[in-house]
């Protein structure tokens, strides 16, 4: 058996030389290359393996000392971690928010990786860098819809940025409230701003005690971290309850008041456009209004829902984004772009400054060189994965693939209510859902007395989460779960399944599949039987 050399010859080969047609770095390229589908199919997701299981292939701590041929390590990674990969491609996996790419990916993630090029600096990226402006700047006027003579003056302006490209939402927001600290806190002639002199003697000077960030309980995680990460400590993240699911203007503004009087500073109202569990919008332009009562920054978290604005029938369920300060947009989500895409949009050009940072050995000041007012150094080229799917598909073609997913969740929505044995939970305002598995017998139980609920909700929540379990570890299909409270219920916390549509692939078959099969799972639980009285 050959064994792979440590030489500089051999390490040469590596760089410049490609594996051989009969190789099984070949192999696969060409199987990937002639039918992604069936290369899934056979090599995802194709073993019942528990993940215990797995950490033993992967349990190893020192480097390896000897090298491996490429075909050779290609074949362990085809065992070890393809085949114990999740298929997101599959239509049946409806869970989470990712799902199917368009198969140009697949070539164009080649050109990606062979360019290397590092979107930090233009001396390493050239005309990457101009093509990401060019995408901030679509994704701009998708936004805030400016006149031509703004974007032929803002943008590719040295002094400028309309954005930022970023590894994803949670970088996104916390960019986006970062620029916001640095407004509130700015240099004024005595003070040097928040960024020079600290945070402590930004909040002295301007005589506030505390400082806040405003959103419902259904905000991402991301906000806690950014308030970690500012340094305005966890507790100044403000959730406020949301039992229709989407923030109260009125109980923000009444807050935001409060708040105020008590010597503290409002910094941030974030509204969210597709919340990750429910996939409900906030009302922006209310909170617009309220924002611009209280003086402070109005962010949108718009990671998943910010595609809606590519379609006409259904982009002003977004009324009042374009009236935010800066708009989080993923799209590696509703765009259908590989992992590793957010942005950051601001409506104002200049508030980018406001995190600007210089080197003398790269970002020096005048240049063009994105990474100056990033939050992140070194990135890839994703800008081009957004750039090639916006001209593949246009807009067009965009706004027919929100389309037919906002109309295939109402779909499965009438089909969860039209089932004796289901209970819709919230229904879908874009391609989200939740509903639960609830007997027709408890649901008649409890239409005759409601205070019966609390108990039955107990033993749902178990029989929600034994039917999501049984139903993952089949590998037939996927839903994810969570637990929420609804206006229906009250104070009571509930255990759901979450259910995303944004697959293209995914049909009502495979949606009336997975219910019959969480019927079949739930039926023969001990659950089911404590509930509807049966042996």
């Amino acid at each position: 058996m050959a064994v792979a050399e440590v030489s500089l010859e051999h390490l040469f080969r590596v760089f410049t030389m490609p594996e051989g047609k009969d190789s099984k770095l070949a192999q696969i390229e060409q199987h990937l290359s002639d039918n992604l589908a069936d290369f899934l199919s056979q090599h995802v997701v194709t073993k019942v393996t528990s993940l215990e299981q797995i950490e033993q292939s992967f349990a190893e701590f020192n480097v390896p000392e000897h090298p491996e041929f490429v075909s050779e390590h290609a074949a362990n990674l085809l065992e070890k971690l393809v085949a114990n990969s999740v298929n997101t491609y599959s239509p049946t996996f409806i869970g989470h928010m990712t799902s199917a790419l368009p198969y140009f990916h697949l070539s164009l993630a080649k050109l990606l990786v062979g360019l290397n090029q590092n979107l930090v600096k233009i001396e390493t990226s050239k005309a990457f860098t101009p093509l990401e402006r060019q995408v901030l700047g679509m994704m701009h006027e998708l936004v805030y819809a400016q006149d031509s003579e703004f974007y032929n003056t803002y943008l590719h302006s040295a002094n400028h940025a309309l954005g930022a490209f970023c590894s994803g939402g949670t970088i996104a927001n916390v960019t986006a409230l970062w620029v916001a600290r640095n407004k509130a806190l700015a240099a004024d002639g005595v003070f040097k701003g928040v960024a020079r002199e600290g945070l402590a003697a930004g909040l002295a000077h301007y005589g506030y005690k505390k400082m806040a960030i405003l959103s419902s309980r259904r905000g991402h995680y991301s906000l806690s971290k950014s308030v970690d990460l500012l340094g305005l400590g966890r507790e100044q993240l403000i959730t406020l309850d949301c039992p229709t699911q989407r923030l109260s203007p009125e109980k923000a503004l009444a807050f935001g008041k409060q708040y105020a009087e008590q010597g503290n500073k409002i910094l941030s109202i974030v509204g969210v456009a597709g919340t990750t569990e429910t996939g409900h919008v906030d009302p922006l332009d209310e909170l617009a209004d309220v924002a611009q009562e209280l003086g402070c920054h109005f962010h949108v978290d718009a990671a998943w829902g910010g595609a809606t604005l590519f379609s006409s029938t259904h982009r002003n369920i977004l009324k009042g984004i374009q009236r935010a300060d800066s708009v989080t947009i993923d799209a590696h989500k509703q765009m259908y772009v590989p992992m590793g895409a957010g942005m950051v949009l601001f409506k104002d050009p200049n508030d980018s400054n406001a995190v600007r940072h210089h080197a003398n050995y790269i970002l020096r000041a005048g240049s063009k060189d994105l990474g100056a007012t990033t939050l992140e150094g070194s990135r890839n080229g994703m800008a081009m994965m957004v750039y090639a799917s916006l001209h593949i598909f246009g807009r067009q073609g965009y706004e027919l693939l929100i389309d037919q997913s906002i109309e295939k969740a109402k779909i499965f929505a009438r089909m969860i209510q039209s089932h004796p044995d289901f209970e819709l939970i919230t229904p879908p305002t874009l391609s989200l859902l939740t509903y639960r598995v609830n007997p027709q017998e408890v649901q008649q139980q409890v239409k005759v007395d409601p205070s019966l609920s609390p108990h039955f909700n107990e033993k749902l929540d178990k029989l929600t989460v034994y039917v999501q379990k049984q139903q993952r570890e089949a590998g037939k299909s996927f839903v994810s779960r969570t637990r929420l409270q609804t206006q229906t219920y009250g104070e009571q916390t509930m255990t759901v399944f979450r259910v995303v549509l944004a697959n293209p692939l995914t049909t009502e078959k495979d949606l009336q599949n997975i219910l019959d099969e969480q019927v079949a799972i739930a039926s023969k639980s001990q659950n089911w039987a404590e509930l509807t009285n049966t042996d």
